[in-house]
């Protein structure tokens, strides 16, 4: 079926008839990435998001026979809260893409019972050196206020959290409109992948999209595309 496509210096758009198209399409180019990544290296690395909008992508992804074993999934970002919360990203790739084929992936999560958001990001940072870094594939999601990961417009110290330059891995967030503490991978981890791709569904998530990439003040998301050595590849469905 035709696709809308669109590009500019920043980002390259593949718009789908449908969400089911896309989330095809979506899942079979990651896991030729992966594909690639394991020939190349041995090993792929790849960080998804939560929310809803990736369930029927992560379906689509968990049926691809690819060489699961040797690819280690992490997050993009996550809740300050337990894999037993509604609200988890890990419980989402758990239920979603964790099963099938991908059933042998390796997960890494970014949660894990601590004291302060602080400390799990510190914790976090020690754990997840030892993945095999820079990521394969990153698929990010975005917010209808033009954050991405947690990368929140309110956050507390968003100029920090967007520096491409930080050292670190993981990061804490506190934003009101978050609605908890959250943790995030870095700018620079993001940025450093192979292949980035955003993923947003529905003419309001256009519209935001559209609306941080004008000119005006920067928004997260616009500030990860500028950002990035590559081309972001958008992939849209009404």
């Amino acid at each position: 079926m035709a696709r809308e496509q669109l590009s500019n210096a920043g980002f390259s758009w593949n718009g789908f008839a449908d969400r089911p198209e896309l989330a095809a399409a979506l899942a079979g180019n990651v896991a030729g990435r992966l594909t690639k990544a394991i020939a190349e290296r041995g090993t792929g690395l790849l960080a998804v998001s939560g929310g809803t909008t990736p369930a029927k992508f992560f379906a689509a992804l968990s049926q691809i026979p690819i060489a699961w074993d040797k690819v280690t999934v992490t997050l993009v970002d996550e809740r300050f809260v337990p894999a037993s919360s509604p609200r988890s990203n890990a419980g989402l790739v758990a239920a979603n893409l964790l099963q099938n084929e991908a059933a042998a992936a390796r997960f890494v999560p970014l949660y894990h019972e601590a004291t302060s958001i602080e400390t799990a990001a510190a914790s976090d940072d020690a754990a997840l050196q030892s993945l095999p870094w820079p990521l394969d594939v990153v698929v990010l999601g975005m917010g209808g206020d033009g954050h991405t990961a947690s990368f929140f417009p309110d956050a507390d110290d968003l100029a920090t959290l967007l520096d491409p330059s930080s050292q670190r891995i993981v990061l804490p967030v506190h934003a009101t409109s978050a609605g908890e503490p959250r943790l995030t991978l870095s700018l620079a981890r993001i940025v450093a992948a192979g292949f980035i791709a955003l993923h947003i569904e529905g003419q309001e998530k256009r519209s935001a999209f559209e609306n941080a990439m004008a000119p005006g003040p920067q928004k997260p998301i616009r500030a990860v595309i500028e950002a990035a050595p590559r081309a972001v590849e958008v992939f849209w469905a009404p």
